[in-house]
């Protein structure tokens, strides 16, 4: 499959608002990374290669906790399980003519807000466009980390806390415009929203992980709607032509 270059700069540039929020948040996550001991040079390598705001956070808790390794492959396992839903749902997404290698190496890089703007694509998802993503989104994490670690603990916590919402806020700008064109959609953001704040104050689920939760709410109102309200063959379409989907 010949690599486009408009892809991964398309990529690249839907990325960058990605870029911006991580580097906010992880500069949070960075200010808690050193209070358990970790160097700017850690910190960096482990957002590198772990690309998960609740994994990671766990991560560095357990290395707090002086946790044993398999204890920490454990929590991290659990906290970012969701990822395997996002996985199977994008892999539905991919041209047929992606290789196992650039599939193996795009699942290295599913993270919810690459996944919310990946799965927004009419075209069908090619290597060239979650590469242009994580291109401008990864260094700014990795980077985000390093510099909490480094100078976080200088700043008011009010600036630090402010930091850490600016994800939130690029998140709905990535959900809003699909519920604006589909009940549907609408619908299921909003059934979202009110059984994460039940689980959020239920005791039980209360103390549940959150990767945890967001995996049993996911697989339980994804199968909800799809059973209610289910997406027909014939209502997709495909355009072999540009490989555009279209419902």
């Amino acid at each position: 499959m010949a690599f486009s270059k408009d892809v991964l700069k398309k990529g690249m540039k839907d990325g960058i608002p990605i870029g911006l929020g991580y580097f906010a948040v992880s500069f949070s996550l960075g200010v808690y990374a050193s209070n358990v001991g970790v160097t700017a040079l850690q910190g960096f390598i482990a957002s590198l290669f772990t690309l998960a705001s609740a994994g990671e956070y766990a991560g560095f808790r357990e290395i707090g906790l002086k946790a044993t390794y398999l204890e920490m492959f454990l929590v991290i396992l659990v906290a970012n399980c969701r990822y395997f839903l996002m996985s199977s749902v994008l892999s539905q997404r991919l041209d047929e003519k992606t290789n196992v290698i650039n599939r193996l190496a795009m699942a290295i890089f599913v993270t919810d807000e690459i996944f919310g703007t990946s799965i927004r694509q009419t075209d069908r998802l090619k290597p060239e466009y979650t590469y242009g993503l994580a291109i401008s989104s990864v260094l700014p994490w990795a980077i985000g980390t390093a510099l909490g670690i480094t100078v976080g603990n200088i700043l008011p916590v009010i600036a630090v806390s402010a930091l850490s919402v600016a994800l939130y806020g690029m998140f709905l700008a990535i959900i809003i415009p699909p519920s604006r064109k589909s009940k549907i959609v609408l619908l299921s953001v909003l059934v979202s929203f009110a059984l994460s704040y039940i689980a959020s104050v239920v005791p039980y689920l209360r103390s549940m992980n959150s990767g945890v939760k967001v995996f049993l709410l996911t697989v339980i109102i994804s199968t909800a709607f799809a059973l209610i309200f289910p997406i027909k063959d014939d209502d997709l379409k495909v355009d072999d032509t540009n490989n555009e989907v279209t419902l």
